[in-house]
């Protein structure tokens, strides 16, 4: 049977991630990955979890004790109650800092790279700061943005205004644009007539990465 190093090698080339990617969807170095991958070293318990998950597979099929990728189904094919498979997974760059205060500027250069879900079509993902789109947005999520210039009235938008940058609930009426914060104890930010112009919409927020 294949040993751990070749199975990783062929999870990560089947899903099309480099290296540095399943490095960075890991939190560690590239130099590890190639480590595993030659079989010079293994990881932990912990980051074996994390592989397991990335590629939806069984822990014995990563170890080469089994060629079922994942042993809840090995018996019948029937999928156990409460069980959800993890969603199919792609790699977006992490693009700068978007505020949810007082807009900041956003940095347009790419930071890293991290896995959404792909159902959610993401384009890139922003880092959060403060605190105006709490509680449902903390400082420090790291928000997926699916690039679009329009949204419905009320989604969570990246918005564009100048050469500054924030997450808002988006309100469009016929004379004014209304950038609403989540938090009450922060007031809209509110575009009149030819004040509209200024405000460009980047991307409609799709999805939100948390850590513990």
């Amino acid at each position: 049977m294949a040993r751990f190093n070749e199975r990783l090698r062929f999870l990560r080339k089947r899903k099309g991630l480099t290296q540095q990617q399943l490095a960075d969807m890991l939190g560690i170095s590239k130099s590890s990955v190639n480590m595993y991958e030659r079989g010079e070293r293994e990881p932990g318990f912990e980051t074996l979890e994390a592989i397991a998950g990335i590629f939806n597979v069984d822990m014995n099929y990563l170890y080469g004790k089994s060629e079922v990728r994942n042993s809840l189904f090995a018996a019948d094919g029937d999928v156990p109650p409460g069980y959800s498979e993890m969603p199919s997974m792609t790699v977006v760059p992490i693009v700068g800092h978007i505020a949810c205060g007082e807009p900041i500027t956003a940095e347009e250069n790419i930071e890293g790279e991290t896995a959404v879900p792909e159902a959610w079509r993401a384009s890139f993902c922003l880092v959060c700061e403060g605190d105006s789109m709490e509680p449902r947005i903390k400082n420090g999520d790291l928000v997926a943005i699916r690039k679009q210039e329009i949204v419905e009235n009320g989604e969570i938008a990246a918005v564009r205004i100048g050469g500054e940058a924030t997450l808002k609930h988006v309100y469009l009426y016929p004379n004014y644009i209304e950038l609403r914060p989540e938090n009450p104890a922060y007031e809209s930010i509110i575009k009149m007539r030819e004040e509209m112009n200024e405000v460009q919409i980047e991307g409609k927020a799709v999805g939100l990465c948390r850590g513990l």
